[in-house]
């Protein structure tokens, strides 16, 4: 999957700022190739993630408390909003099928409401 130029540069940056680490941990660092892993390099902890740095980034940002699932909401949501194809976004989702995808989405999916009956109107008449 391609990333936008901006995704590139903080992965660099995250890099960057990761090696610092590294460096301070010494020895310690068991690195397990993980892009995001805590302190001594393994997996991080999914509370402290939650408690320590999602909830604190939401309240700066002035948002509302809100889930890492609803992210993955956002992002589909955002995605069909601008027409990307649902194979995509179920790709990127993980879903087996594009069908569960549209299953759960299809509510987003442009045309799906006035605008399909505006185009079969448009197509027979």
């Amino acid at each position: 999957m391609r990333l936008t130029p901006g995704a590139v540069e903080a992965l660099k940056r995250h890099r960057a700022r990761q090696a610092e680490e590294r460096l301070k941990v010494g020895s310690l660092y068991a690195d397990q190739g993980l892009v995001f892993a805590g302190e001594s390099g393994g997996l991080m902890n999914p509370s402290n993630l939650r408690q320590r740095s999602f909830m604190p980034l939401l309240r700066a940002a002035g948002l509302p408390q809100i889930t890492f699932h609803d992210l993955r909401h956002t992002c589909a949501s955002l995605l069909f909003s601008k027409n990307v194809h649902p194979k995509f976004v179920q790709e990127l989702l993980g879903h087996a099928r594009v069908a569960i995808t549209l299953d759960t989405y299809s509510h987003m999916l442009p045309g799906m409401g006035g605008e399909a009956a505006d185009a079969m109107g448009d197509a027979l008449g």
